[in-house]
C-alpha cells in the first residue's frame, strides 16, 4: 500500500520531491562526513607539526593521500554504477 494514497496528485508530486531533496542533503552530508575523515587522516599521516609553509615532504604526502582518496572514490562510485545498471544490489 502506497503511503500517499489519501493525497492529491500535487500533494503525491510535492511529498516525492520532498523526498527527493532528504535524500540529496544527506548524500551531501555523508560527502562532508567522508571529506572531514580524509582530511584528519591525511592530517595525521603527513603532518609532523604545523609551520608556516608546507615542506617538500608534508606537500607530497598530502597530494599522494588526496590522490589516492580521489582513485578510491571513483573506483567506488564506478562499481556501484555497475552494480546498479546491470541491476545487481
Amino acid at each position: 500500500m502506497d503511503s500517499f494514497d489519501n493525497f492529491s496528485a500535487s500533494e503525491k508530486a510535492e511529498a516525492t520531491e520532498l523526498q527527493r531533496m532528504i535524500a540529496v542533503e544527506q548524500q551531501k552530508a555523508q560527502f562532508q562526513a567522508q571529506v572531514h575523515n580524509f582530511t584528519d587522516i591525511c592530517w595525521d599521516k603527513c603532518v609532523d607539526s604545523p609551520g608556516s609553509k608546507l615542506d617538500y615532504r608534508t606537500e607530497t604526502c598530502l597530494v599522494s593521500c588526496v590522490e589516492r582518496f580521489i582513485d578510491t572514490t571513483l573506483t567506488i562510485t564506478n562499481r556501484f554504477t555497475q552494480m546498479v545498471q546491470k541491476g545487481g544490489h
